[in-house]
């Protein structure tokens, strides 16, 4: 079975920097594409950024590129994201994610295609 293991949440003042892992375990991590979806208060969960498998490739939603960086290390069976400049805006539940199926030249940022999901994780922005 999949388990997805999210950590490194927290309070953060606006332009601080908070670094995510969410660790894989119950299959082969490094086959799968990985990705981070945040949800906040009263809104629809959304897609925050996505690595394929090898990690050569990356998408980013428009709000968080050039601030976030996800990267994965296959040896640990673990994902980061590192936020950096963070904005009150960003403030949300963050979940990793991972697709049930395995994707060659793919990568998806539909949720509807993720089907492992974290626990979440809690990240604080203040003003």
């Amino acid at each position: 079975q999949v388990q997805l293991v999210e950590s490194g949440g927290g309070l953060v003042q606006a332009g601080g920097s908070l670094r995510l892992s969410c660790t894989a375990s119950g299959r082969t991590f490094s086959m799968y594409a990985m990705a981070w979806f945040r949800q906040a208060p009263g809104k629809e969960r959304e897609f925050v950024t996505a690595i394929s498998r090898s990690g050569r490739t990356t998408y980013y939603a428009d709000s968080v590129k050039g601030r976030f960086t996800i990267s994965r290390d296959n040896a640990k069976n673990t994902v980061y994201l590192q936020m950096n400049s963070l904005k009150p805006e960003d403030a949300a539940v963050y979940y990793c994610a991972t697709p049930r199926a395995y994707y060659a030249n793919y990568l998806p940022r539909d949720q509807n295609e993720y089907t492992y999901w974290g626990q979440g994780t809690q990240v604080t922005v203040s003003s």
